[in-house]
């Protein structure tokens, strides 16, 4: 999940609508007062999709002023959930979100989330005040251009009122043409003075990103590499999302099974010879079937020890090729024979058209029997377990696969982390790959309630459903009052085990150290309730009739399910990654 495999907000239309901006859906424009008006007017022409924050005297102004220009504004409780929002909202949208904040106090409340989408490389816009250069006392003064790139963030200002519209195109472009996370400090002295007499209001269209084309010597040498191969395999990252009917027909040409890592789930939805996720998420049958392959190209894909299981998925004898449109993250996580800049639609034309220039006859291993054992094996929800469930807790995997059934397919899944999560992942089916969102890069718990309402707001048209640990939704819960008051129809799965279970599964230690990590049991349900949201307690499967009933009524409020989850014993995945902790 590193920063060359995350081109979800630059893929397809919508990413193409977000570089060319937005004037012709804005409100006509008003005379900017002041620097702040004019930012936030700035913004808006650019096309930024959706502001989130938490609204202080520092960002007053400019938040209103997006707002009055046709920016959407959604009041958080907390600024890190609203920096994880806008993350999620430009993963699902291919649009920009952008994170407001009051300075000092404001921007550091967001690091934890802002840190998680520079990581994933999402293109988004913390548009923070700060303090005036002459406020050298101010209790808000903090270097803020120093935490900024502290935590991989691309740190900009608008450094004078003259510079202010070019400061501000700058950031955007910055944002949507290197896919960075960038901090825009806003100074408050800068933000009160009035717009320099003259100043242009209005911002031309941007040029959408321009494609990476890859040269003909790497496309040959590929295309070779694929006729020598007898078992092929392509896994596609987040950089390969818009690029999947190309890396499809590609793969069908070659004889190659696909997969993707766990950010891109659903990209190859439909094809028959659709592994599924690779890596810790992956069925016995995928992993053994990706293990056995002679050639794994990786499609925007960082190829790294989660995707690849610490290097367990790639045989000693395998060739390895790494597609990507950054230099830089070729062969960053392992050794790989051939690494191809290049765009992932445009470098699989490319080989499918070297490949049809000669004879070249592709079996590999799409036949009638493999696809049969993908139907019949390639998802845990068709792999036979023993049921742990007692009559007071109920196996995760049991209620994963019920509530696969009862759940609608148009759906959207986010996922918080923990001992659980691999639940959730490898048992909730989605539509695409727009219906899976992971803000994992960082590994911090307490993202996923923040995560699902961003993807919410980005996708309407689709159910959200959230799989959490209690741990971390009792460490993000204020934000279900957000659920409740924006009316968003969530479905949140609480798999409650009344302790950080990745710690108590996965340390060495005895009984009483453990005991920092483990808590009373907390009746979530009733916490829900209190916060205006349906809720329900789910101990054995009859529980579950609660949510097929919530499901056909009118989902007018956030449906909360408390689920008392018996133990596993430790999950099969963190087991695996936890060796690289």
């Amino acid at each position: 999940m590193t920063a060359t495999s995350t081109q979800a907000a630059q893929s397809g239309a919508a990413a193409t609508g977000a570089a060319e901006g937005a004037l012709h859906s804005r409100p006509e424009p008003r005379p900017a007062a002041n620097v702040a008006e004019l930012v936030g007017y700035t913004l808006a022409q650019l096309g930024v999709g959706h502001v989130f924050g938490v609204v202080g005297s520092g960002n007053f102004v400019v938040t209103n002023a997006l707002r009055r220009h046709g920016v959407p504004f959604t009041a958080a409780r907390h600024e890190g959930g609203a920096a994880t929002m806008a993350d999620a909202y430009g993963r699902m949208s291919g649009k920009v979100g952008v994170v407001s904040t009051h300075q000092g106090c404001g921007l550091t409340n967001a690091a934890t989330g802002i840190g998680e989408a520079a990581k994933s490389r999402t293109p988004m816009i913390v548009l923070t005040a700060d303090t005036a250069a002459s406020a050298i006392r101010s209790n808000f003064k903090i270097d803020q251009d120093g935490l900024a790139r502290s935590i991989g963030a691309v740190a900009e200002r608008i450094h004078s009122p003259h510079s202010a519209v070019a400061d501000t195109v700058r950031a955007y472009r910055t944002a949507v043409n290197e896919r960075r996370t960038v901090v825009l400090s806003l100074p408050t002295d800068i933000q009160a003075a009035p717009v320099p007499e003259g100043t242009s209001a209005v911002i031309g269209r941007l040029e959408a990103p321009q494609t990476v084309r890859p040269n003909a010597d790497a496309v040959a040498r590929l295309a070779g590499l694929i006729r020598a191969a007898q078992r092929p395999v392509f896994v596609a990252g987040r950089g390969a999302r818009g690029a999947g009917e190309e890396i499809a027909a590609l793969a069908e040409a070659s004889g190659a099974l696909v997969a993707t890592s766990a950010v891109a789930h659903g990209l190859f939805n439909g094809d028959p010879f659709n592994l599924g996720i690779s890596g810790g998420f992956s069925s016995p049958f995928t992993a053994a079937t990706i293990a056995d392959a002679d050639l794994v190209v990786g499609w925007g894909c960082a190829l790294n020890m989660w995707t690849m299981r610490h290097g367990s998925l790639i045989s000693a004898d395998a060739k390895v090729v790494q597609v990507d449109v950054e230099d830089a993250a070729l062969g960053a996580n392992r050794p790989v024979d051939l690494g191809v800049l290049g765009d992932c639609a445009e470098t699989a034309a490319a080989v499918l058209e070297e490949l049809q220039s000669a004879v070249h006859r592709a079996s590999g291993l799409r036949t009638p029997e493999t696809a049969a054992r993908i139907v019949a094996e390639s998802r845990w929800n068709d792999v036979e377990t023993t049921d742990l469930s007692t009559g007071e807790a109920i196996d995760p995997r049991v209620l994963s696969r019920e509530l696969d059934k009862i759940l609608p397919m148009g759906r959207i899944v986010s996922v918080d982390s923990g001992n659980f999560m691999g639940y959730p992942s490898a048992y909730l089916s989605v539509p695409d790959e727009y219906g899976f969102c992971f803000t994992q890069a960082f590994q911090s718990i307490g993202l996923g309630l923040y995560t699902a309402l961003g993807a919410a707001i980005a996708r309407p048209d689709r159910l959200p459903v959230l799989g959490a640990g209690d741990g971390g939704f009792l460490m993000s819960i204020s934000e279900l009052e957000t659920a409740v008051r924006e009316q968003i129809p969530l479905v949140a799965i609480v798999y409650n085990d009344s302790a950080y279970g990745a710690e108590v599964h996965h340390f060495d230690a005895d009984e009483e150290d453990l005991q920092v990590v483990k808590f009373p049991q907390t009746d979530i349900a009733s916490i829900a309730r209190g916060y205006g949201a349906e809720a329900v307690t789910v101990r054995t499967e009859e529980d579950l009739a609660a949510v097929a009933g919530w499901v056909s009524g009118p989902r007018e409020k956030p449906l909360v399910i408390d689920a008392r989850i018996a133990s596993d014993g430790g999950a099969w995945w963190l087991a695996e990654a936890f060796k690289g902790h």
